[in-house]
């Protein structure tokens, strides 16, 4: 007859589920030198994502709106008396009826008709430049690498950049640095060094902050260098 199996002598422990373990952060991108092929785009000054793909800032312009609008009021109102105060049976004002009379006696080519059509047909192009251009020429657009956000600089601010940045070549005394939507002009005194040398360096530095200023569209450079007056 066989024996009855006997339980083992050390019964197997129930095992726990291992808890699933903390991913670790990954740490964070190490910047790369611009030129090089893992670098972000327009780091070097190139083109970026979205360069020249971003509008212009339009500008509110309450003041001349607000001016239009109370001329408009003012004259509508006046107008509109003078209407009810005739219907009402009272004579109608007299700068109204001066002018009627005027306009009705005089003929197109008269000066005074002609000078009166000119200001009226320049306040009308002013008005139409007005509504049809964005405006704020202060301002520059920044390339959009970021969605949904727009950017700007200021031309102020961009000028005084690209100042320290020429500043910091050897040989350079003074700069002075205009800043337009188109252009970029420097004007540099060097002091020593030779000025060839100074213009390429300066070349360089104006063009590669150009491209770190990040703008939409990449204004041309214009450089001029110059030896400083010496000293008697």
């Amino acid at each position: 007859m066989e024996k009855p199996s006997q339980p083992p002598e050390h019964p197997e422990t129930p095992q726990t589920p291992e808890s699933p373990r903390t991913p670790e952060p990954p740490e964070p991108p190490t910047p790369e030198r611009p030129g090089s092929e893992a670098a972000p785009p327009g780091a070097d000054g190139g083109p970026g994502t979205g360069e020249g793909k971003a509008g212009r800032f339009w500008s509110v312009r309450r003041v001349p709106a607000g001016i239009v609008a109370l001329l408009l009021f003012a004259g509508v109102g006046i107008l509109l008396y003078d209407v009810a105060s005739v219907r009402a049976g009272r004579p109608g004002m007299v700068w109204r009826r001066t002018l009627t009379d005027e306009l009705a006696g005089r003929r197109l080519d008269d000066p005074y008709m002609l000078a009166g059509a000119a200001v009226v047909a320049v306040l009308g192009l002013w008005l139409l430049v007005l509504a049809l251009t964005p405006g704020k020429r202060s301002l520059l657009t920044m390339r959009p690498d970021v969605p949904h956000v727009r950017a700007g600089l200021e031309r102020s601010a961009a000028a005084l950049v690209l100042r320290d940045r020429a500043m910091e070549i050897s040989g350079v005394q003074s700069v002075r640095v205009t800043v337009t939507r188109r252009k970029v002009r420097a004007r540099a005194a060097a002091h020593f060094r030779d000025l060839d040398e100074v213009r390429s360096d300066l070349d360089g530095a104006l063009r590669e902050g150009i491209g770190q200023l990040g703008l939409a569209s990449r204004p041309d450079l214009s450089l001029h260098v110059r030896r400083t007056a010496k000293r008697r």
